[in-house]
């Protein structure tokens, strides 16, 4: 049962547990915020088995709501930063009985009876059965509607049931919605850390952050990282602290990388591998200055098929609540659309996903390849890469490039230079054939890039 974590707190109890703007919590006051917004919810009809969408950002009326829901054996859909259209979308795709939203500065969260569903979904009636609390989460939906995806939350929380005491200082920057941050925060709990929020994802103000709490390990994505290196956030805060620095949720270039190394070259990159329908994998990264990995998490299995990885784990989910589960085998095995190379060590090369491969003429680009070869070139701030239709070719590259601050170059001449570089290191098919210019990185709230939406 999902208890012993929240027993845990009490094990803690002296710990400081968060450090929020000018306020910090110890483990102690999570555990009696846990049990009080338990009674809480129980006295106004919250029962086991009810559908919660939980609307918060890391707070800690938030981390403590989810948890006092976990404790009544609710099903939780956390929601973060959404429109209210796509909240109403959401709730009714899980069938939401009711709403939470925290408020920090109030002494209960506020709550919403939604209404009462006229059916229960038989994955519901399953946790109900299994007498599980339930965790629902949301793809990005880059690609279309976002699917809804069910977890069981005691074998989720069970695989950090070994994890020892360490007293570490954490930024938690991945969404309170995403699977990579409830793994960090998982992970906090479990052994004790203390963690760290900032007041936006600003890379300046999770630098300051960093600085002022002295923090030990900064999750975050290949994105943010790099926006972290355009603002010039590591030269202009004391970053000395940070000893680990994980990355995931989208595929490193590995240029990239190595500008991180030699930016902060007393960090360990590490990267991390996960699903939203499997759940983060442990990993082992080849070194820092590599973005080879090996999957070394003894609840996961993993196979490549045609190229592409496949995993099956413990803790993948029971189902989707509004898709069919034709991304998962009759097995078990859920393919998860990265292709990968495996060198003869056994180390794995993740290449992109399967969707962003560009078809030039029946010749087959990774995107990720063109976009570490551009980041080389000393002007090039950061890059997307994608595919362009073309009458003749079916597609060809094109590339949108940000320049670093201060880089004086004439466009027309720039791109020439741009192609002629390319040149010397890709295939001919592969040579960005339009490239364009843009003031400032793209990405989506999940701090990804998102090559479906120009």
């Amino acid at each position: 049962m999902s208890e012993w974590l929240i027993d845990r707190f009490s094990d803690y109890a002296k710990r400081d547990f968060l450090a929020q703007s000018e306020a910090s919590y110890t483990y102690s006051e999570l555990a009696e915020f846990t049990r009080r917004y338990s009674d809480y919810f129980a006295g106004q009809g919250i029962q086991a088995g009810d559908v919660v969408t939980l609307e918060a950002d890391y707070s800690m009326s938030s981390i403590a709501s989810l948890f006092a829901l976990f404790r009544l054996k609710t099903i939780v859909a956390p929601i973060t930063n959404v429109s209210d259209a796509e909240l109403k979308r959401r709730r009714s795709a899980v069938n939401a009985k009711w709403n939470v939203r925290p408020d920090g500065d109030a002494p209960l969260p506020e709550l919403a009876l939604i209404g009462a569903p006229e059916t229960t979904h038989p994955l519901v009636e399953q946790l109900i059965a299994s007498n599980s609390p339930g965790l629902i989460l949301f793809s990005s939906g880059s690609t279309g509607k976002p699917k809804a995806m069910i977890h069981d939350v005691d074998q989720l929380l069970n695989t950090f049931s070994k994890k020892r005491s360490r007293p570490r200082r954490i930024l938690i920057f991945l969404l309170f919605d995403h699977i990579g941050g409830l793994n960090t925060l998982f992970n906090a709990l479990a052994s004790g850390a203390l963690i760290v929020v900032p007041p936006s994802r600003d890379p300046n103000a999770v630098a300051k952050a960093i600085q002022h709490h002295q923090v030990n390990l900064l999750p975050a994505s290949p994105t943010f990282l790099n926006l972290l290196l355009i603002s010039g956030a590591q030269r202009n805060f004391d970053l000395s602290s940070l000893r680990f620095i994980t990355y995931g949720t989208e595929p490193m270039p590995e240029s990239l990388l190595l500008r991180l190394k030699a930016a902060l070259p007393k960090v360990a990159f590490i990267q991390t591998f996960g699903t939203s329908e499997t759940g983060i994998s442990q990993t082992i990264s080849q070194s820092s200055s590599s973005t080879r990995i090996k999957i070394s998490d003894p609840d996961t299995e993993h196979q490549i098929v045609n190229g592409e990885l496949w995993l099956r784990s413990k803790t993948q989910i029971l189902g989707y609540l509004n898709h069919d589960m034709s991304r998962f085998t009759e097995d078990g095995w859920f393919k998860t659309g990265d292709i990968v190379e495996q060198s003869a060590n056994g180390f794995l090369t993740i290449k992109g996903r399967r969707e962003d491969v560009i078809n030039v003429g029946g010749e087959k680009v990774s995107p990720l390849e063109v976009e570490s070869t551009l980041l080389e070139i000393p002007e090039v701030a950061d890059c997307l890469v994608y595919g362009e239709p073309n009458v003749i070719t079916g597609q060809i590259v094109a590339a949108e490039i940000v320049l670093r601050t201060g880089a004086l170059v004439d466009l027309k001449k720039f791109r020439r230079t741009v192609k002629q570089y390319c040149r010397k290191y890709l295939s001919p098919y592969k040579v960005p054939a339009r490239i364009t210019f843009n003031s400032a990185t793209r990405f989506n709230e999940r701090y990804k890039k998102n090559r479906n939406q120009r």
